[in-house]
């Protein structure tokens, strides 16, 4: 027991052995507060860097951002375009509207008397003229009839000719007092009767003739037949409310239109003033024309429930592309604007100061105009103001553009341009441009 007692230490000394490791333990984690505030002091120089940066984009504005999209800020960036020249010249003023091609003439050819059908002289789908033998019914009735009221004319005149004899005899004796007066009288009379049944007989004759002359079925006017109604070997009766065969005039051709009635008092003008009008068919896509003709009139009235009114317009059809029931879009050519700057619709942007161009310097430096839109036919633009005939202007790619971009521009043509007017489009034209772009970009408003 003594010697453990020797063994045990003091309190104090254990005490000042643990605060001395302590001590150690703490020397030997110094590195540690070393990186935290150097982490700290990173931390607060990147977020001040970042806020000072914002705030100078920020007071830089659009022009900033602008050149960061390739304007002059980018020093040798240019953006590719598409371009065009402008041209004076006039633009035609259309009103467009939806149209049906409808047959000037129709006719259902029908029998006029009744009869076997012999034979049929016409191809289904042919064209035929005015007078062609369609149809032949049979003619022998009528040839029967004919001869009988040729035969009664004949047996009419001999009677008539008897009885006027008589009457001269008559003549005679009542002047030597032999006969009354009511004899003659009798006999003239009875003279009177053939005439009468003479006229009748001829009568018979000519009605005979007519319908021989029904018998052979001809075509009322030309144009193009359908199919058969009827075949060969039926009896047809002039009652049939079918027919024989329906005939539709393709040449001239007609077709009916409708506008909207805002625009009825220009058209209406026009007519009243002895003005023929162009009209021009295109197809159901209304790319490509089809056909070329004259307005003839307009309906008599407003349809209330569509607010438009109906016009018919004619055509010469001589290639007989137009056909009854085909659908079309029609053009109505009712005036032309002239002396305008004229460019292709993908050159128009819009913003909220109104319409403009990127119109191309000598520099292939493109600068925002403003333009006022005159007239839209089509794809072409006619300008009143804001451009020069021989401007050079960008058709495509004006998503890329800000004013005074650097462009490297290429003529709608196929040409390149290296700078203004390289591959310039002749002036005075009186048409619009042919040049098409395949989409048309808005871009930013005009500053």
């Amino acid at each position: 027991m003594g010697q453990l007692k020797s063994m045990e230490l003091p309190e104090s000394s254990i005490r000042s052995v643990a605060d001395a490791s302590a001590s150690r333990a703490s020397k030997s984690r110094w590195w540690l507060w070393v990186l935290i505030v150097g982490a700290i002091a990173i931390g607060v120089w990147y977020f001040r860097g970042s806020r000072v940066a914002s705030e100078a984009a920020n007071s830089a504005g659009p022009a900033a951002a602008g050149k960061g999209r390739g304007g002059p800020g980018m020093g040798n960036f240019v953006v590719p375009v598409v371009v065009a020249t402008a041209q004076r010249g006039d633009l035609p003023v259309y009103f467009n509207g939806l149209g049906t091609v409808t047959a000037f003439n129709t006719v259902t050819v029908r029998s006029r008397v009744d009869g076997q059908l012999v034979s049929v002289a016409f191809r289904e789908g042919q064209f035929v003229h005015e007078g062609d033998l369609l149809a032949q019914i049979d003619p022998r009735p009528f040839e029967v009839q004919f001869e009988q009221a040729q035969g009664q004319l004949a047996k009419d005149h001999a009677q008539r000719k008897d009885a006027e004899a008589n009457l001269e005899r008559f003549k005679l004796l009542f002047k030597e007092g032999v006969i009354p007066q009511q004899q003659l009288d009798t006999q003239t009379a009875l003279v009177g009767q053939f005439d009468g049944a003479i006229r009748s007989d001829e009568s018979q004759i000519a009605n005979a003739k007519l319908q021989l002359t029904y018998a052979r079925i001809t075509a009322p006017i030309s144009g193009r037949v359908g199919l058969r109604l009827v075949d060969a070997g039926n009896i047809v009766h002039a009652n049939d409310a079918n027919g024989l065969v329906v005939i539709t005039q393709l040449q001239p051709i007609a077709v009916l239109f409708s506008l909207p009635q805002d625009q009825l008092p220009q058209v209406n003008a026009k007519l009243r003033s002895g003005v023929q009008l162009n009209v021009e068919a295109y197809d159901r896509d209304d790319t490509d024309k089809i056909a070329t003709g004259k307005l003839l009139t307009i309906d008599n009235e407003i349809d209330p429930t569509t607010g438009t009114y109906k016009l018919k317009a004619v055509f010469n059809n001589e290639n007989n592309i137009l056909f009854p029931n085909q659908f079309v879009n029609v053009h109505l050519l009712v005036d032309t604007k002239h002396n305008l700057i004229i460019v292709p619709a993908p050159a128009i942007q819009r913003g909220p100061q109104g319409s403009y161009v990127y119109a191309v310097g000598s520099d292939n430096a493109v600068k925002i105009r403003p333009v006022t839109i005159a007239q839209t036919t089509g794809g072409s633009i006619g300008l009143s103001g804001g451009l020069s005939a021989g401007d050079v202007v960008v058709i495509d790619g004006q998503d890329k553009l800000q004013d005074g971009s650097k462009v490297a521009p290429t003529f709608s043509g196929g040409n390149n341009g290296g700078g203004r007017g390289s591959a310039a489009q002749p002036q005075g034209s009186n048409s619009a441009p042919a040049a098409k772009s395949p989409r048309s970009q808005s871009g930013g408003a005009p500053r």
